[in-house]
């Protein structure tokens, strides 16, 4: 929060000698946001009269988030005023770098890869040796082991993928045959007919998802 407040007060300016209750209801205002006032790094004036009846002062200040370790001081540019009557106040806010990932493993919904995933899923499940399960290592070792199936089963039936608004998980190859259409022919009709698609298959979704949810509702209502 910040703007020039219109407030003298000897908490933010140390060339003023006094101090008032409209200064503290001011403070009290800002934590109840769970704001904090913020300290200049350099201390300058923030407004330069143009009369000589009134004195330089210092009326603008910036609220902060209370206990802010990257946000907990700002800077006046004194030498910025030029011709205004008031100076600017910046804060330095750190950006981090963060690593954003563009890509990744997917199998296309009702695609041969699919069934081929599923497949080997069953296989292994049913080669699993789980008649031994006599303590909690030896539940760990089957775990583990299925574990290792399960990712050997999703690296064989995957490939990598660019990751855009079209990654959805009800993305399947009739979604990809008629995109594919399209950027062939850049036709509006097959455009309609794209977007016909996603919109069918988006309903599906929805509608498979409500059912899951019901059947869900159904058995914890009947328990």
């Amino acid at each position: 929060m910040t703007g020039d407040f219109n407030i003298c007060n000897s908490l933010w300016d140390l060339l003023f000698p006094h101090h008032s209750s409209i200064s503290d209801n001011l403070l009290i205002i800002a934590d109840s946001f769970n704001l904090e006032l913020s300290s200049p790094i350099n201390q300058a004036l923030t407004r330069y009269s143009d009369n000589d009846h009134n004195s330089n002062s210092v009326i603008d200040l910036i609220f902060l988030c209370n206990s802010s370790s990257e946000l907990d001081n700002h800077l006046i540019h004194s030498d910025w005023h030029l011709m205004s009557d008031y100076t600017s106040l910046t804060i330095t806010i750190s950006i981090s770098e963060e690593y954003i990932n563009s890509r990744k493993r997917s199998i296309i919904k009702d695609s041969e890869e699919e069934m081929s995933f599923i497949k080997d899923l069953i296989s292994s499940i049913r080669n699993l040796h789980t008649s031994n399960l006599l303590d909690e290592d030896s539940l760990e070792r089957v775990v583990i082991e299925f574990a290792k199936v399960v990712k050997c089963a999703w690296e064989k039936n995957s490939k990598f993928v660019n990751i855009t608004k079209y990654s959805k998980s009800w993305w399947n190859t009739s979604c990809n045959r008629d995109l594919e259409r399209y950027r062939l022919t850049r036709s509006l009709e097959d455009w309609k007919s794209f977007q016909k698609q996603l919109r069918l298959r988006n309903v599906h979704s929805l509608i498979s998802k409500s059912r899951k949810l019901l059947t869900k509702n159904e058995v914890s209502g009947n328990s």
